[in-house]
């Protein structure tokens, strides 16, 4: 496929992947950003596509791997205490919790910390947003083992934790 190609195919389908960047960020503005992010990584990872059968799913995988990242970096972000930030901004945000979600949260990290090592350490570390790749080269265990220990891990909480089970379907 040739560059004039590629670039035509591309726009073509620019109002399709803005709609689906839409309803990845329900915000007009976040949606522009992530359009403008995977057209530029479409546009500089070319030489990689390789099928012309496969182009829109092609672009929609890189807007979607590309919405999970920001999720993922923001979320990591969110999670560092900001030394600018004043204590009663923070203060304000611990009283925003109700004392029976404080009740559940403890609830439940104490429900995982009684899990056997072999599932709890990869389904913390999956929580806290490892991939399962990195788990596995961290635990130096297969792939298709980390996958099945979280698994595992979420049925034992489940069984564990039927109280909450109605709350969060």
């Amino acid at each position: 496929m040739t560059a004039l190609e590629f670039n035509t195919k591309l726009l073509s389908i620019e109002a399709k992947l803005k709609y689906f960047a839409y309803s990845l960020t329900t915000n007009q503005e976040e949606a522009k950003d992530l359009l403008q992010e995977t057209m530029l990584k479409a546009l500089t990872n070319r030489d990689k596509f390789t099928d012309p059968r496969n182009f829109n799913s092609w672009a929609y995988t890189i807007m979607k791997n590309t919405f999970i990242n920001n999720y993922r970096r923001n979320a990591k972000s969110n999670t560092i205490f900001n030394k600018a930030e004043n204590n009663e901004n923070l203060a304000h945000k611990q009283q925003a919790i109700s004392p029976e979600s404080e009740h559940a949260y403890k609830e439940i990290r104490k429900k995982v910390n009684n899990l056997q090592n072999d599932f709890r350490v990869p389904f913390q570390m999956f929580t806290e947003g490892f991939k399962y790749k990195e788990i596995a080269e961290k635990l130096d265990i297969p792939i298709g083992t980390v996958k099945s220990k979280i698994f595992f891990a979420r049925q034992k909480l489940m069984d564990n934790l039927q109280e909450y089970k109605s709350e969060y379907r």
